[in-house]
């Protein structure tokens, strides 16, 4: 057995849960009753989840069922995170387009049987990694797009379209969110060794088949990921996804002249480009 599950593991938790706590506390980190909470959370679950796995994994519609609680609980806890308005419930969206197709693609090629032992692991990889980037990337671009306003605002009094104006200031931060999987694929046998590779290895799995099972979760999981940081820029651009406060201007004055909506003598795709590489330019100018 490679962890013995006795009391002794159970001190060690502990310890190392109440160690990060008060560690948080020290430093003024502000989390340290998450930090308990969360672990006591991830306890409780994975106690409930050791005793219910056997009987959902044997059955279809347990099965389809707790995949579903898995998107429900990731689009509620990213929602939750990115903004604590009423828009929080668009993070379902990224989430969704980034794990549903390609589980489905999976599950189409026979590479993952509509097994519970082979699904629920890759499916809540990939769900855990779309929420993952649904919230880095939803809290970078709304934070950015908090501190730098001003700067959208510059584009829209050029002409810019709303969309466009928050596209040039969101997506270099949005982007960011990228680097934690990027940096996991790049580093793989050399830094970690992820679970899903150890874990077929300790099952009897030949080396060779450990590898090719982590390369395809992987690089599913970079898939995944880069839609779902692609749609929640979009979400962000669009207003859809904000948080109170930063919202798209009423623009009464430049609604009256037509230069905030992009109406009137230049507003063609011609015109509206020029003024994007002009801004561009600009911002490069300009010091952050």
């Amino acid at each position: 057995m490679l962890l013995p599950v006795s009391s002794t593991l159970g001190v060690v938790l502990v310890v190392l849960l109440v160690l990060a706590a008060a560690i948080a506390a020290w430093a003024r980190l502000g989390r340290s009753r998450e930090i308990l909470v969360a672990g006591v959370r991830a306890a409780t679950q994975l106690a409930v989840v050791s005793l219910l796995i056997g009987w959902v994994a044997q059955r279809l519609g347990p099965l389809l069922g707790f995949l579903v609680l898995m998107f429900a609980v990731a689009a509620w806890t990213a929602g939750r995170r990115v903004t604590p308005n009423r828009t929080g419930w668009w993070a379902a969206v990224p989430i969704g387009a980034g794990a549903l197709p390609v589980v489905g693609l999976l599950v189409v090629t026979g590479l993952v049987p509509v097994r519970g032992p082979a699904l629920i692991p890759v499916a809540g990889i990939l769900i855990g990694g779309a929420l993952t980037a649904t919230v880095l990337g939803g809290r970078r671009a709304l934070d950015e797009l908090a501190t730098r306003y001003g700067e959208v605002e510059a584009g829209m009094a050029l002409g810019l379209l709303d969309r466009d104006a928050r596209l040039e200031i969101v997506r270099p931060a949005t982007a960011d969110a990228l680097l934690p999987g990027l940096d996991q694929t790049r580093t793989v046998g050399l830094v970690t060794l992820p679970g899903a590779f150890v874990g077929m290895l300790l099952g009897g799995a030949s080396p060779v088949e450990a590898g090719a099972v982590q390369l395809l979760v992987l690089v599913a999981l970079m898939a995944v990921q880069v839609v779902a940081v692609a749609v929640v820029l979009e979400l962000v651009a669009r207003g859809r996804l904000h948080r109170d406060g930063v919202r798209a201007p009423a623009r009464a004055a430049a609604g009256a002249s037509g230069a905030g909506r992009g109406v009137g003598r230049g507003d063609s795709p011609r015109g509206r480009l020029r003024r994007l590489r002009w801004f561009q330019g600009f911002r490069r100018l300009t010091p952050p």
